[in-house]
């Protein structure tokens, strides 16, 4: 059998992800941050009884911010150009 041999063209033709130019290190600290406070309004939700303030009102408020606010922010959100350091996480200057 023969073995095929790939052009450069067709190498060169693979397709990238387009999150790759997108995400920056404040996208990933945001998508952090709603993660860490998405395990906070869970642990609040396990505390105490059933009836319990925290559990019932408080627990809530924070998982619908972080679910409906934070996390959003954190995909949707880019910083402009001229707000931008240097290098940002993919190494590119």
């Amino acid at each position: 059998m023969a073995k095929e041999k790939r052009n450069i063209k067709q190498t060169s033709k693979m397709k990238t992800s387009p999150f790759k130019d997108y995400w920056d290190k404040y996208n990933y600290y945001t998508l952090y941050i709603g993660i860490g406070v998405l395990v906070i309004g869970y642990i609040l939700m396990s505390k105490g009884p059933w009836d319990n303030p925290i559990s019932r009102s408080v627990s809530p408020i924070i998982l619908l911010a972080a679910y409906l606010i934070i996390i959003p922010l954190s995909i949707v959100f880019k910083l402009p150009k001229k707000f931008r350091r240097e290098t940002d996480v993919s190494g590119k200057n």
